[in-house]
């Protein structure tokens, strides 16, 4: 008798363990996996009854979960402009609009729902609404230095060739400016341009201080001045600028073949190896591997093409050409 309890209180035990394993399991699929696990015959084979909200195992026949509470839309959509006007959802947040494009417009059509052309007094209201809602809407200070910052950032940006991304990122980082009191005391210009440069540095595509200064018509120290305190205030992590960068730019400008950029990048490669970048413009050294990469493709470009092109000086391509040329053993005559 003794025993038979025993093995009762035995088999019991092994069955709670194996429901525990069981719970333990299907929760952590619940939480950890996508697709769900049968806990009775550890068939994966799972669907899911739109109907009822329930998981039911298509193997079995057990309902794993019930009641699932349906996190789509309850409208239906068949195709792609059937989803984009049934949709509540406005367009994302974007920080190169004054506003981040949460704002609300009175048009100037001066119709009613059904198209008709509302009377002159109607008119007259709707033209007061208007004046005061642009007026509210741009209250603060900062948002009207929004109005002159962004569409200037537009302008450079557009200029320079700088895609969408670049121009959300430095608007944000003009943003933290405005935040942190940085622009007080600088033209609006200025702080924008800086921004503008750190960003482009920071996201591997860089602009000299010299192309974002003719554009802009600032002056060069002032958009350099302006950008160390940002990043000073700011605490900024930006990398120093890879020579490498600018290769593909000159050599397009060049129009030079994809062997002389692979030439001119192998070139940089080993220049950085020896530490001939430190201390020295990477525009030059990028330049002055162009021009020897242009002569080693049988592609020769003058001194005063790649200088116009780099924007440096015809002095500063020969002595980055001669260390190059004396330091990796180059054999070339230019």
């Amino acid at each position: 008798m003794a025993r038979t309890e025993k093995s009762n209180k035995t088999e019991n035990e092994e069955i709670d363990n194996s429901d525990t394993e069981n719970k333990q399991s299907y929760k952590s699929n619940k939480l950890g996996s996508a697709s769900k696990k049968c806990p009775a015959c550890s068939s994966i084979d799972i669907i899911f009854d739109n109907e009822r909200g329930e998981y039911i195992c298509n193997n079995c026949g057990l309902v794993i979960e019930e009641n699932v509470t349906d996190s789509g839309p309850e409208w239906r959509a068949f195709d792609s402009d059937q989803r984009n006007a049934r949709a509540r959802t406005g367009a994302p947040i974007k920080y190169m609009k004054p506003n981040k494009g949460l704002v609300t417009e009175i048009d100037m059509y001066n119709k009613d729902i059904r198209g008709t052309k509302l009377s002159s007094k109607r008119q007259a209201q709707l033209y007061r609404m208007r004046k005061w809602h642009k007026r509210a809407s741009i209250a603060s200070s900062s948002e009207r230095n929004y109005l002159v910052a962004l569409p200037e950032l537009n302008r450079v940006a557009s200029y320079l060739g700088l895609p969408d991304n670049i121009r959300e990122q430095t608007a944000l980082l003009y943003r933290q400016c405005v935040k942190n009191n940085l622009i007080r005391g600088r033209p609006i210009e200025t702080v924008v341009n800086a921004a503008l440069y750190a960003t482009c540095r920071s996201a591997g595509m860089p602009r000299t201080l010299d192309e974002i200064s003719q554009i802009s018509n600032v002056s060069k120290k002032e958009i350099g001045r302006t950008y160390r305190i940002i990043a000073h205030e700011l605490n900024l992590k930006i990398p120093l600028t890879d020579p490498s960068a600018y290769v593909p730019r000159y050599v397009a400008a060049l129009k030079l073949s994809g062997e002389a950029q692979e030439k001119a990048m192998t070139l940089l490669k080993q220049a950085m190896k020896k530490g001939l970048i430190s201390g020295r413009s990477p525009t030059g050294v990028s330049a002055a591997a162009v021009y020897i990469a242009g002569a080693l493709a049988g592609e020769r470009r003058t001194q005063k093409e790649v200088a116009d092109v780099a924007g440096v000086t015809e002095v500063t391509i020969r002595n980055r050409y001669r260390e190059l040329k004396h330091e990796l053993n180059i054999d070339v005559n230019l």
